[in-house]
């Protein structure tokens, strides 16, 4: 009579297939770690920005007026009339949304062109190593390093019609003007607006381009200098084309930051801006806390919201083709 013992499954005592789970679960580790540490930014996001912009696309359904401040979830239901009330272009409020919505275009490519210009001016001139360069490199970054509220609120004096610097410069010494202006009131409020959006925001650009110029080689420019290059022909053939994906970025964010700049014009003319200079930002502001008609507010900050996105996107469109295009 034989019988037949029972085997134990053979087991891989090996030092290798010790090591083999541990591996696994160290890569499961590094591949979630990055992950969980965006987490505590992803959510502070969602608070911050994600859950108003959803309260506020809410909120443009409903006729939402100063009786409902207390709670806005009673107010009644709109539907579509607060955005046809701003889209209407024959009636008062459709008018003037329009008005500021032109008046924003117009400020806003000014000044993204003037912030772009000067910036990349000042940054090839800066390539050039001088003494003092980085006293004056540092100066020229005051503008973007002052808090809002405080470089404004100096404009502003210097904005005065009696005892202004700039009034006493253009007339009491250049002579350039028959009599003071009033630069915060009237077609001038446009001007003052967009000498303090140049001057705050040059720097940045000034900034982003310094760095992009730093992966530039100089041999280029000293094989275009044998070659009998002139400046204005290394800053075409050389600078500016290097400088192409810097650009496309600089712009757009210029672009955005311009566009809903609210801070510049509130602190430089208060609640009720001058017709002159009645930014959008500031229109959505008045008439959300001004006439007290939050929903008409909403609708337009959620039309803005569309604007800025369809923008965005035809503007990244386009510049991605041009890029694969300069690529092939």
């Amino acid at each position: 009579m034989t019988t037949t013992a029972l085997k134990e499954p053979v087991r891989d005592t090996s030092p290798g297939a010790a090591r083999e789970p541990r591996r696994r679960t160290g890569r499961i580790r590094r591949v979630s770690l990055p992950y969980l540490l965006l987490l505590p930014a992803l959510l502070l996001e969602l608070l911050v920005h994600l859950v108003p912009m959803a309260i506020g696309i809410v909120m443009s359904f409903k006729q939402l007026t100063q009786f409902y401040i207390r709670d806005w979830g009673t107010a009644p239901w709109n539907g579509f009339d607060n955005y046809k009330v701003s889209v209407d272009f024959d009636a008062p409020v459709g008018q003037a949304l329009l008005q500021s919505f032109g008046i924003t275009v117009g400020f806003t490519l000014l000044s993204v062109g003037l912030c772009w210009l000067i910036g990349t001016a000042a940054a090839v001139y800066m390539q050039d190593t001088f003494r003092g360069r980085g006293l004056l490199r540092a100066l020229f970054l005051v503008p973007y390093a002052l808090p809002v509220y405080a470089a404004v609120i100096t404009w502003v004096f210097m904005f005065q019609h009696d005892n202004g610097l700039v009034n006493h410069v253009l007339h009491d010494q250049l002579h350039l003007t028959d009599k003071p202006s009033f630069w915060l009131i009237g077609d001038n409020s446009f001007y003052a607006l967009l000498t303090v959006s140049v001057w705050k925001g040059w720097p940045f650009a000034f900034l982003i381009v310094t760095a992009g110029l730093q992966n530039i080689p100089r041999e280029l420019y000293e094989a275009a200098a044998l070659d009998g290059a002139g400046m204005w022909q290394q800053i075409r053939r050389i600078t500016l084309p290097s400088l192409r994906p810097v650009n496309q970025v600089l712009i757009l964010v210029l672009f955005l930051w311009t566009f809903n700049d609210f801070n510049t014009p509130y602190v430089l003319f208060g609640k009720a801006a001058p017709e002159a200079a009645d930014l959008i930002s500031v229109h959505i502001y008045q008439s959300s806390f001004v006439a007290w008609n939050f929903g008409t507010g909403s609708a337009m900050s959620v039309l803005l919201l569309l604007f800025l996105l369809v923008v965005t996107g035809g503007y990244l469109l386009l510049t991605s083709r041009g890029r694969r295009a300069s690529d092939a």
